[in-house]
Formats: C-alpha cells, structure tokens, sequence
C-alpha cells in the first residue's frame, strides 16, 4: 500500500513568498493550475461556487477571515479550514490608529484643503493661514475608546490605545484567558454593549460577521454614543448599518466613520473616511500569514496534525509509534469505540490515541504498532458517521 509523500497545492491567489518556501521543491508542487489538489492555498478568491476535488484534504486561508471558503461544505467531507488569526494583527492595530488621528485631526479634509490651493508666494501662505480654522480637532489623552471584540486585534489595539493616553473599555464574553493574559488590566470591562457603546468616544469593532454580529453598530446603539462620537469598522461592512451612520453623521451625532470598505452608500457622506480595505496590506502581514498557514497545512498533511482550524479542534500528538492513520468524524456517541474494534479485529495494536471535538465534528490521531491494510481502512471509511480517513504510514518515531 503507497502512502502519499508528494503534495500538489492549488494556490487561488498570490501567496507570499516566505510562506512558499517553507513547501520543500521535492515534495511540494505549487501553481494556480494544478489538477486534483491535495491542498488549496488561498487568499480573497470567491471559493463558494468551485467544484471541489475529491483529491482534496484541506484548505488554508491566509488571513483570519474565511467568509470566502465554504466551510460548512468542506466539514461534511471531514476537510479542515486554517487561518491565520493574529498573523496580521499588528497591521489592522496600526490602520486602526491611523484611523483615529484621521478623523480627530481631520487630516484627510486638511491634505484634501491643500491640494486644491492655487496660490503661489505670500497669496498661498495667507490661504494656509486663513484655511486651517476649519480644521482645528482634538487630541487622543483622555477619549475613551471602546473595543468590541477581545482578540487578538482588539487586545493589541486596547494595549496600544492605553499607551496613547486614552480611557479603554472591552467588551468580549468569549474573551479566552490567552488573550486576558495579553491585555493590559486598565482596560475596564463593559457590562453589556449599550454600555460600552454610551461610554465610547471611539467605538472599534474587531468580530467576525455572523448572525450576531451583522447590524451589531445600528441605529439604536449610535444614539447612546456621545455626541460627535466616531465608529471605526476594520472588521467586516455588514457589522455596522450604513444607513444608520450616515444618518447619525448627517445629524450631526456622529463626527466620523472610518472603515475599510468602500461603498457606494457612503460615498459624499460627510465625516466618513473610506479606505480600500488596507487592514492586512502590508508585507509584513502578508508574510505573517502565508508562513502561519504554511506551518499549519504542512503540519496537517505530513502528520495529521491539526492547529488553528476554523471547523475542527487542535490535535496534536507527539508519535509513540511509526504508523499513524487520522480521521474526521461527526461527533456522536461510540465513534472511538466501533474504529478501536475495526483495528482490534484486523490485529493492529493502538499505540496511542487522540481523540478530540468541536462542536458538531471531532478528530481523531492513533498511533499503531503496525501497518494498516486497505481492507481495514475500508472497514473503517463505511463506519456511519466518519468523514475521512487518512493513513499518514511510516515515519521516524520522536526519541527522548
């Protein structure tokens, strides 16, 4: 029985290079045309509407959202989905900073002021003079910025906010204790979101678009803001109803919005600052996340081992033995039981074993003593309920 050594990986969009050349020339083909792909590499390409290769065994978006990717399709054929949550989180903190010096010093009015000026000599200099009245704005020490959303972003942002001489309070019920750790303890826990929303002379969003976050900044949070309050969205467009900030803008509640996502409802708004989705466009970013799903996806399909997944838990095992198959399989009662009996049955001896489950899905990692058969796997591929199986055969087993 051959054990896959050589992958082909589709790449959809331009990956950066020094995620690409962690993929070994020997073992790894790369292109943007390959057939039956173990693997896909991906970036902002539309993916809903693809047919998926049979070939298929995960994919890996470079970024931290995967709006793009069809997730749910790929669960039920047992597929993991990688991403890079915090690789670009430097980067958006940054936008999300400059976003706030924009729109507090109306920099982007004042540029917008001179380059429209004709004068010349002592004419322009009295223009200048004359001119920058208009825009006179406000320091950052003593605003209070609120953060929706306590990941990695939010937390860098909370952090850096503090360090600006700002008031920061957070609001994040699932905020995990990796991220608690990070923060700074100044920043003070909203109860709720109206009050972090009456509290915030800035409000920055950093959550995933779902159910419960579409429409989250609408018309009825804007109205507890303080007046001439700013909303800064480097998030996702839909986390925030258009219409209700250009109309809380328009009455003069709000004094800016700054997002990431240009719209054609936005356009001429006063106050608003619309920047063509810029949060993970920096070389550093890009790099950060094309080595990170790299890492991850490389991991995944010479070991088994599974890190950072959108649809399936970690699972990492150190190998007890030199054989090793992994599977994918809905998470219901007796799964581990019926595999253990397939393997007792055909002689194999289980090594070690991992077992573990999100949700819905759950994976699992054994170690045999021996080699197992296509039979075998086939008995245990007609199991109800099992996804996938994988056997990853023989490789050097870790040494103390």
């Amino acid at each position: 029985m051959s054990v896959k050594t050589d992958y082909k990986i589709l790449a959809l969009n331009s990956i950066s290079i020094e995620g690409l050349q962690r993929l070994p020339r020997e073992r790894y083909q790369v292109s943007a045309a390959v057939p039956q792909p173990d693997a896909i590499l991906v970036r902002s390409a539309k993916m809903h509407d693809m047919v998926l290769s049979d070939s298929l065994l995960a994919v890996a978006r470079a970024g931290a959202g995967v709006n793009n990717v069809p997730v749910a399709a790929l669960s039920e054929k047992g597929i993991p989905v990688f991403n890079a949550p915090g690789a670009n989180a430097n980067a958006v903190k940054e936008l999300v900073l400059a976003g706030m010096l924009l729109s507090a010093r109306n920099l982007c009015q004042a540029w917008n002021f001179v380059e429209h000026l004709k004068e010349e000599g002592a004419a322009l200099d009295k223009a200048v003079e004359a001119g920058k009245k208009q825009f006179v704005g406000f320091e950052l020490p003593g605003r209070t910025l609120g953060v929706i959303g306590l990941g990695a972003i939010g937390v860098q942002v909370a952090n850096a906010a503090l360090a600006l001489g700002m008031r920061v309070v957070g609001f994040d019920p699932l905020i995990t204790v990796e991220r608690a750790w990070q923060m700074s303890s100044a920043v003070e826990q909203a109860r709720n979101l109206d009050e972090l929303f009456s509290r915030s002379d800035f409000l920055t969003v950093h959550v995933p678009l779902l159910d419960a976050t579409r429409g989250m900044v609408n018309e009825a949070r804007i109205r507890l803001m303080p007046n001439k309050a700013v909303v800064l969205n480097f998030a996702r467009s839909e986390i925030v109803d258009e219409a209700a900030v250009v109309a809380a803008l328009g009455a003069g509640k709000l004094m800016a919005y700054v997002c990431d996502f240009p719209s054609r409802a936005l356009m001429g708004a006063p106050g608003v600052i619309m920047l063509p989705h810029l949060g993970a466009s920096t070389h550093e970013a890009e790099a950060n996340c094309a080595v990170m799903v790299v890492d991850n996806l490389r991991a995944y399909l010479e070991d088994g081992t599974i890190r950072y997944s959108v649809n399936f838990p970690d699972a990492e095992v150190v190998r007890t033995s030199a054989h090793r198959i992994t599977m994918a399989n809905s998470n219901v009662p007796n799964m581990v039981g019926q595999i253990s009996t397939c393997l007792g049955d055909a002689g194999l001896n289980i090594a070690d074993l991992l077992n573990k489950s999100r949700g819905e899905l759950a994976y699992t990692i054994i170690d045999l003593d021996g080699a197992i058969t296509e039979a075998t796997l086939a008995r245990v591929r007609s199991i109800p309920g099992v996804l996938s199986v994988r056997d990853l055969g023989s490789r050097p087993v870790a040494r103390a």
